[in-house]
């Protein structure tokens, strides 16, 4: 049962998880550096992966002023 725990998640599963939906998860793989494994055409997560990454502050918008992208 343990590997089911830690079975990879998709986009919209991880979306679900952190209460976001997958055009922010998208968007955090690409500005943000999320934690995201490409599987072919999909795109899979580590759950403790992921939380490492929110702990450490990996979602914070740090760039909201004065940004140029």
């Amino acid at each position: 049962m343990a590997e089911m725990e830690d079975r990879w998640l998709s986009v919209d599963e991880i979306g679900k998880y952190l209460g976001v939906s997958s055009d922010t998860v998208y968007r955090w793989i690409d500005k943000h550096a999320m934690p995201a494994h490409r599987m072919g055409r999909l795109w899979k997560f580590k759950k403790d992966e992921v939380d490492e990454w929110v702990k450490a502050g990996g979602a914070a918008d740090r760039n909201k002023k004065g940004s140029d992208e």
